[in-house]
């Protein structure tokens, strides 16, 4: 799969005067702090990673087309008692249910990655909850669980793809560590790519049915591991309210809940 996103010229100008004005604005009343919320809220974001104290990241798997390594996937995973999040498409379900009951008997969680794997930003609000409804109901049918976490197929989203989502209930996912496992780059890279790019509260992207990505996986949870770091899934790594997203789709907690768990 390919992540891509298009902005015209025109939008780019726009927003850079937006900016502008808000960063001008903010710097003559109150100061650069308060100017980086500001421009915070001028998008609607997905979460790309949380704000965590602790070394505490979570493995996720995007399924939508091929089935081939999702038992070895499990396998290797149970191996080093970790819990990822798979984001299925509808009709990868369809395919393959007993790969998704699997996935959910082995302790991980399966979530939405949309029905039909379309472009949410070239639908309607009711074109969106359509999409989203039908693969929940499918997963629901398989595992016994509806899912509350969305990733939006080729990381496309926009403002009404995310305040959408959250309309019926739903987290938008997204990733600030790209395995980029799609491409089939050698394991190694990817084992390199993932551990030194990984901080306090990632979201790891990779693929099933990626070439090399249970090559890499051994690997990448090793020196992950090696770094401190331990695994949740994004569903037990995320905060559910009391939070406030920065500029980079970074879950801020609030902070009474700082040192609290992320419920």
């Amino acid at each position: 799969m390919r992540y891509f996103w298009v902005v015209s010229g025109k939008k780019l100008l726009i927003g850079a005067v937006i900016c502008a004005g808000i960063c001008v604005a903010g710097c003559v009343a109150s100061g650069v702090g308060k100017t980086v919320a500001a421009t915070a809220t001028e998008r609607d974001l997905p979460i790309y990673s949380v704000d965590r104290e602790e070394k505490v990241c979570a493995l996720t798997f995007d399924a939508a087309w091929g089935n081939e390594d999702t038992q070895q996937l499990i396998d290797i995973l149970g191996k080093n008692n970790i819990k990822a999040t798979f984001f299925v498409v509808g009709e990868w379900v369809d395919k393959y249910p007993e790969s998704v009951k699997a996935l959910s008997d082995a302790g991980h969680e399966v979530m939405n990655h949309s029905s039909t794997h379309p472009h949410m930003t070239e639908l309607s609000a009711d074109q969106m909850i359509a999409e989203v409804k039908d693969c929940n109901e499918k997963i629901e049918k398989v595992t016994g669980c509806c899912p509350t976490l969305f990733r939006p197929p080729y990381g496309d989203y926009d403002d009404s793809v995310v305040s959408t989502m959250r309309s019926i209930g739903m987290y938008t996912i997204q990733w600030d560590v790209d395995s980029l496992d799609w491409k089939d780059p050698p394991a190694s890279d990817i084992v390199s790519r993932v551990v030194n790019n990984a901080q306090n509260g990632s979201i790891i992207l990779f693929h099933n049915a990626a070439t090399n990505t249970p090559e890499a996986l051994p690997g990448v949870i090793e020196g992950l591991k090696a770094e401190g770091f331990t695994f949740l899934p994004v569903s037990e790594l995320i905060y559910k309210d009391h939070y406030t997203m920065d500029h980079t789709g970074r879950q801020i907690p609030e902070q009474t809940e700082k040192s609290g768990s992320a419920e």
